[in-house]
């Protein structure tokens, strides 16, 4: 399956504790699980004011709606 990033805008990600950063990933986690087998969290990097979050997912639709569930608006285009 295709990979994709989502870059999302989190201002002051960098500075979030590692039990904030935790809190954002479960409830991204969840919302996978909620979605089906066919899309997986693979890893997520942080920078100061952004998350850039690395999925394996059968098409960008899928990629497309995971932080509209989450609930965390995604900046830039699945790539």
């Amino acid at each position: 399956m295709p990979k994709y990033v989502i870059e999302r805008e989190i201002p002051g990600a960098g500075r979030l504790s590692a039990e904030e950063l935790q809190a954002i990933s479960q409830k991204s986690c969840g919302v996978l699980g909620n979605m089906g087998p066919r899309i997986q969290w693979i890893h997520s990097y942080v920078t100061d004011d952004k998350v850039y979050c690395f999925y394996i997912a059968q098409n960008e639709e899928q990629v497309r709606s995971t932080p509209v569930r989450a609930d965390s608006p995604q900046t830039g285009s699945p790539r």
